[in-house]
């Protein structure tokens, strides 16, 4: 998408800023000390996964570990756990590749499955409402938040993770991080090899909650009341 009149706007911008605009290219600093990259730095991903186990338990999350081929079973157990009667999910590259395809071809012979489909447009939200379940991939796993990053995209609508009373993040190993430093490293690496950056980022932990009032955590607030993160080997 071409951008139009940008030059007009910066200059009208500047103008009633006081200032000349600026043409030059802005020059990232080099900080002496970069705490952030320390945070750890040294872990492997075994040892990670482990320190998102134990995040997990403070986001109220469900944590759940399983090999690729034993994924269908892992699935349906919390599925079953959840009574669920109808899922969304994305259209992601990703279910053939972990066998989610065939797995929802079996799930829909006793519930609702719908695959977002682009379409359909707003009606794939309406459809996200009325769900119990949301199945999306992990894009990039935050090991110190319990937080995963949902690449959006006309497959992979961001109300997946966000309408149902339910959502599941299928996380594969190698999605794993430290932390957000990691994160935005890799995504604007990403962008500079050329790799066009989704509509948006969803940077998602855990079930929702808010505790505005009176600092009293409520769960389940404004999107999903419980939530499970898959590790997949």
């Amino acid at each position: 998408m071409a951008i139009q009149n940008r030059d007009s706007f910066l200059s009208n911008l500047a103008a009633n800023l006081g200032r000349p605009q600026k043409r030059e290219a802005v020059i990232r600093p080099e900080y002496s000390v970069q705490p952030q990259r320390e945070v750890f730095k040294d872990y492997s991903t075994e040892q990670l996964i482990e320190v998102l186990k134990e995040h997990c338990k403070v986001i109220h999350t469900d944590f759940v570990r399983t090999d690729k081929s034993d994924l269908q079973a892992a699935l349906v157990k919390v599925l079953e756990g959840y009574e669920a009667t109808s899922i969304i999910a994305s259209n992601d590259k990703r279910n053939q590749e972990y066998g989610l395809d065939k797995t929802y071809e079996e799930l829909s012979k006793e519930m609702d499955i719908h695959l977002w489909d682009p379409r359909l447009g707003k009606e794939n939200q309406v459809i996200a409402e009325r769900t119990d379940v949301g199945i999306s991939f992990s894009d990039i796993t935050l090991a110190e938040s319990g937080t995963v990053a949902l690449m959006t995209n006309k497959d992979n609508g961001r109300s997946i993770s966000l309408m149902p009373k339910c959502y599941i993040a299928i996380i594969p190993k190698e999605t794993i991080v430290p932390r957000m430093t990691q994160a935005a490293s890799k995504i604007h690496k990403d962008n500079e090899n050329g790799t066009i950056p989704p509509s948006s980022i969803c940077f998602v932990t855990g079930p929702s909650n808010s505790a505005d009032i009176e600092m009293n955590l409520i769960v389940g607030v404004h999107g999903p009341v419980k939530v499970t993160y898959i590790v997949v080997n």
